[in-house]
């Protein structure tokens, strides 16, 4: 299975950066949105973050502008037909990623290797709605894409051979390191996160200590790079919220409970970064607490 032309749906944070490393591999990239701004946002936050790798000596003025010129963009879903592998990148909504892969069925070659995003969500389940449940598998990037060297490969209970490996050579040509997770919820590195950080979020619901305070623990007594509650708003506390919203339905285990004070965050629309304010208030300078 020769992969040249990588399709993308979806161009916000994940989509975007998916893009942005797919083209430096030398990948033909067509990235896909229903919203004519989220494409040109898109290109013009790959664009950026290419300066940045640039300015730091990690690619060449000519690898941005090669780079670029390798990235597309449509509003026609069905425009991804041609290409070699899919990499659907929409919200963390298991109908919305459904109704993308019905939409994409009728367009697509019979070789085409469809893959998901998803970051919790059933692979099986969303390969038995396909025409091609042996050439469906979980691709799951890290935020920030460009930076973060890990991807999880999930093979659903159908995915064949040829797949998984196709899959892990796009990894490889990206530079990355995939690990190979089980069809289980929320897979590997989201199984062990984001439990965590429902804990940070316990902590705080019950007072045993501040934003700061938590956040300031796990930084100097774990070696966190990130305190969870700061991570949280990072990741979204609605990507959160559904996580272990996934964690607690598929596994049925009180631990993954979320808890109230998250649900909560979301319901105000506290989202965290991308709306300004979460566990910390983004509006200002200089972040602050907002308990």
């Amino acid at each position: 299975m020769g992969i040249e032309r990588i399709g993308v749906v979806g161009a916000g944070q994940m989509g975007s950066g998916i893009a942005h490393v797919c083209a430096l591999a030398g990948y033909d990239v067509l990235l896909t949105d229903v919203s004519e701004d989220a494409l040109a946002t898109a290109v013009q936050k790959v664009s950026g973050n290419m300066d940045r790798q640039v300015s730091k000596g990690l690619i060449t003025a000519a690898d941005k502008d090669e780079g670029l010129r390798r990235i597309d963009t449509t509003l026609k879903l069905k425009d991804l037909g041609p290409t070699d592998l899919v990499i659907e990148a929409a919200t963390e909504r298991e109908t919305v990623k459904q109704a993308i892969f019905e939409d994409l069925l009728p367009h697509l070659t019979p070789d085409t290797i469809l893959t998901s995003n998803t970051s919790s969500i059933s692979i099986t389940r969303l390969a038995s709605r396909t025409d091609r449940p042996e050439k469906f598998m979980g691709f799951h990037f890290m935020n920030p894409v460009p930076i973060m060297q890990l991807v999880e490969l999930i093979r659903g209970i159908a995915t064949d051979v040829p797949t998984y490996d196709a899959c892990k050579g796009v990894v490889d040509r990206l530079g990355k390191t995939s690990a190979t997770a089980e069809d289980f919820p929320a897979f590997i590195v989201n199984r062990i996160l984001m439990p965590m950080i429902n804990e940070a979020v316990y902590a705080l619901y019950e007072g045993v200590g501040g934003v700061l305070s938590i956040d300031t623990s796990l930084k100097l007594g774990a070696n966190h790079p990130m305190g969870p509650l700061e991570l949280a708003d990072f990741i979204g506390l609605d990507t959160c919220l559904a996580i272990m919203n996934v964690l607690h339905d598929g596994l049925a285990d009180t631990k993954y409970r979320p808890c109230p004070l998250l649900t909560k965050y979301v319901e105000a629309g506290w989202l965290g970064r991308k709306t300004d304010r979460g566990f910390y208030d983004y509006r200002g300078e200089v972040p602050v607490p907002t308990r």
